[in-house]
């Protein structure tokens, strides 16, 4: 494999509510739509050899409109699906930091020691990280485009780049942003993050990390 694209779908609308989203199965946004529409022309002259997403459909939807130009067949691996927030799924965030102030208090100074009730931990998603990689490293030789969500994706920034998931919060990337990576000598570098110029139509004020 010679580089990764890496993508966050695109936006709904709980992302502008601050609503935790996991493994809720939420659609695209108008405005959703038209950030993957961007993103797709972005991308259009891009030498893409597969893309992968996430199945559900924010990101599988991101996906399929990147991939139209390409005449891409999308493959959906459950390895990519957003991380379970278990009992914080459908809550609101002001709703979380109220019903489970220590935890979340928790998650926000040292995320990597987090356990989400009826969830997962970091931990938890860099082992499927690790086991998409080492599918997808031998099977490829140019451009793989990957189109995920904001946890999975920061925690395979992570992985990728030899960091453990204390990083966590040292890395955003908003909706429909991109990052690549180039691999080469068996290791992965960082070559641009967050790249989200191409949305300037769409943008109004930048949301939180969330």
């Amino acid at each position: 494999m010679a580089e990764i694209i890496l993508a966050r779908h695109g936006k709904t609308e709980w992302n502008v509510a601050e609503i935790f989203r996991g493994q809720i199965d939420i659609d695209l946004s108008e405005t959703g739509v038209k950030q993957a529409k961007l993103l797709a022309e972005y991308l259009s002259k891009s030498a893409i050899e597969a893309i992968y997403t996430s199945p559900l459909k924010r990101a599988r939807k991101t996906a399929e409109i990147i991939a139209q130009p390409h005449g891409l067949k999308v493959n959906a691996d459950p390895d990519l699906i957003d991380f379970n927030f278990g009992q914080w799924e459908g809550l609101p965030l002001e709703e979380v930091k109220e019903k489970y102030e220590d935890l979340h208090k928790k998650w926000v100074a040292h995320p990597e020691q987090v356990s989400i009730p009826g969830g997962e931990s970091l931990e938890d998603v860099s082992r499927r990280i690790v086991r998409f990689k080492n599918k997808i490293i031998s099977s490829y030789h140019g451009v793989v485009l990957i189109v995920g969500h904001r946890v999975v994706n920061k925690v395979m920034l992570c992985t990728m780049l030899g960091l453990d998931n204390s990083h966590f919060w040292k890395i955003k990337q908003d909706t429909c942003g991109i990052s690549i990576l180039t691999y080469q000598d068996e290791q992965f570098i960082l070559t641009k993050h967050n790249v989200t110029s191409f949305l300037k139509p769409v943008t109004r004020a930048p949301l939180s990390d969330f």
